[in-house]
């Protein structure tokens, strides 16, 4: 099979489009004929792009990207709630071979079907972006109807579902982006909108309940002095999982698949509660350029099969 894969940890200019073995499911896990992977440039200064779970070097190369959508190809042995031919999106462990191939491997539980309304194109841009956001503002900010919250990055592939599922939530939603940007970030749900580039959010947001930021350095830094007494801020930053600072560590987190939040994500999708954004489509043989092209808003994706 063909598949974009890194050579090196010199970053995206060690991307090659070449062939690679094709994987097999084992138990618990699906074969997926992948239709579309997203990007996540982040992933480029990720521990696990580069390190087993047990800390040790990944041999090389190894294939990129952890989000997709396509159709089952095969079912390892023990699962039995899939069918060869199911259109399924989702996410697989970052520690393993990722999605920007024709095939790749998931565990069961990490897929689920895909969100009918939408393309490939558009449910491959949702995996990680949409529980990363759940995960974040739901099961860790705790985030209820009538809170404050800041979202840093309000535009970026995590941001746009971060406004959307905080304005589910009835929460008062700020977002911080470009100017280009805010009218969308308006029509994703946000009550106000700051131009990071010509404002402060310091002196425009006033304090809040949660800060949910997917930019880090000195947005992250300076997010603390916005925090009510006990909000709460959480970060995705690559950067805040080895800050010095205590509470940067226990603010990151990062994000796990899990079905019954994509299934959850899927339903919601279809009956039009979540807009799925998409940036940039590149073919799986510019992978490199999708990685060094980062849109302006959304996630840049690589089609594997028309």
């Amino acid at each position: 099979m063909i598949a974009a894969r890194l050579h090196n940890r010199s970053g995206a200019a060690s991307l090659v489009y070449e062939d690679a073995p094709m994987p097999a499911a084992q138990e618990g896990e699906v074969l997926v004929r992948v239709h579309a992977a997203a990007v996540t440039p982040t992933e480029l200064q990720w521990s696990p792009t580069y390190v087993t779970r047990t800390g040790e070097p990944r041999p090389l190369p190894f294939t990129m990207g952890h989000e997709f959508s396509g159709e089952i190809h095969a079912l390892g042995p023990g699962v039995s709630d899939l069918a060869r031919g199911d259109a399924v999106f989702g996410m697989n462990d970052w520690f393993r071979d990722g999605a920007q191939a024709e095939y790749c491997v998931a565990r069961a539980t990490e897929v689920a079907r895909k969100p009918v309304t939408v393309d490939h194109v558009h449910a491959a841009a949702t995996p990680i972006s949409a529980l990363t956001a759940w995960q974040g503002l739901i099961d860790r900010a705790q985030l209820t109807a009538g809170q404050r919250v800041l979202v840093h990055g309000a535009s970026g592939g995590v941001g746009i579902f971060a406004v959307q599922l905080a304005r589910r939530r009835r929460a008062h939603v700020i977002g911080t982006c470009s100017a280009a940007n805010a009218d969308l970030v308006r029509q994703l749900g946000a009550d106000r909108v700051i131009d990071y580039r010509s404002q402060r959010f310091e002196d425009a947001a006033g304090h809040v309940d949660v800060v949910f930021d997917t930019v880090g350095g000195d947005t992250l830094d300076r997010s603390w002095s916005v925090l009510e007494p006990g909000g709460r801020l959480i970060t995705v930053a690559a950067s805040a999982g080895k800050s010095p600072d205590p509470r940067v560590r226990a603010a990151f987190f990062i994000v796990e698949a899990r079905r019954t939040q994509l299934e959850e994500i899927a339903r919601l999708i279809d009956t039009g509660g979540l807009r799925v954004v998409v940036g940039a489509v590149f073919p799986l043989a510019e992978a490199r350029r999708a990685y060094e092209e980062k849109p302006a808003r959304g996630k840049a994706v690589l089609t594997i099969v028309s």
